[in-house]
């Protein structure tokens, strides 16, 4: 197995919400899940380290995970944009997007591609499954890139010690929870999760001990 990727976090405010930076050392070539509201702070790691995007990937399509799209496709305008289909209604909605409620309403550019349940993703060496989980945003997908740990980039879905919300328009708790015990909690224990906000975990430890579905609950 070749080794794994490099995986950079970067936090932006104001809703502490993650960016990852995915590469390989020895390649150029950077992929961008979830482009937060300081996209600043991406260009210049970017810049940095002499990378190049070569998608951006949102988990969903809330204000704060699509915040840096337009900064990032002004800077890079080929590098292609890619969300859940079900998700692309957000992405020019404030409203839809929770961005407007929070006074600070956004727009992104359009999606170059929509994705969905079994697409896969073979880019800059890295290759991502994709999973529907919807519940937090009506098209929430989450990213899986099988290795030993596996990873899985899981957006607002699963957090250390929570869930993600499910009071937003287009929200649906039961569709929410029912996705991670059938589909998140059936990956390995050692399975990594980063989430959309917060620090990383594990699967093993979230089925352990969340108290929304864990399996102590």
């Amino acid at each position: 197995m070749s080794a794994p990727p490099q995986i950079h976090t970067i936090v932006s405010m104001p809703f502490t919400e993650n960016t990852y930076v995915l590469w390989h050392t020895g390649r150029e070539e950077a992929l961008i899940i979830d482009p937060g509201l300081e996209p600043e702070l991406i260009l210049d790691f970017l810049r940095d380290h002499a990378l190049v995007p070569a998608a951006l990937l949102c988990t969903h399509g809330h204000g704060d995970h699509i915040g840096g799209n337009a900064a990032l496709k002004e800077a890079f305008p080929a590098v292609p944009l890619f969300i859940g289909v079900n998700d692309v209604p957000l992405l020019n909605d404030p409203e839809l997007n929770m961005s407007a409620p929070f006074g600070l309403p956004i727009t992104s550019p359009p999606a170059d591609q929509t994705l969905r349940e079994g697409d896969v993703l073979d880019l800059a060496g890295i290759r991502l499954e994709v999973l529907d989980l919807p519940g937090h945003s009506p098209g929430h997908i989450v990213f899986l890139l099988r290795r030993q740990p596996p990873i899985v980039f899981a957006g607002d879905t699963l957090f250390r010690g929570s869930v993600g919300r499910w009071d937003f328009p287009g929200s649906d708790g039961n569709l929410l929870l029912t996705g991670i015990r059938e589909k998140l909690f059936r990956l390995p224990p050692e399975t990594v999760v980063y989430p959309g906000h917060g620090p990383a975990t594990t699967i093993g430890h979230e089925r352990a001990t969340n108290p929304f579905v864990g399996l102590g609950r």
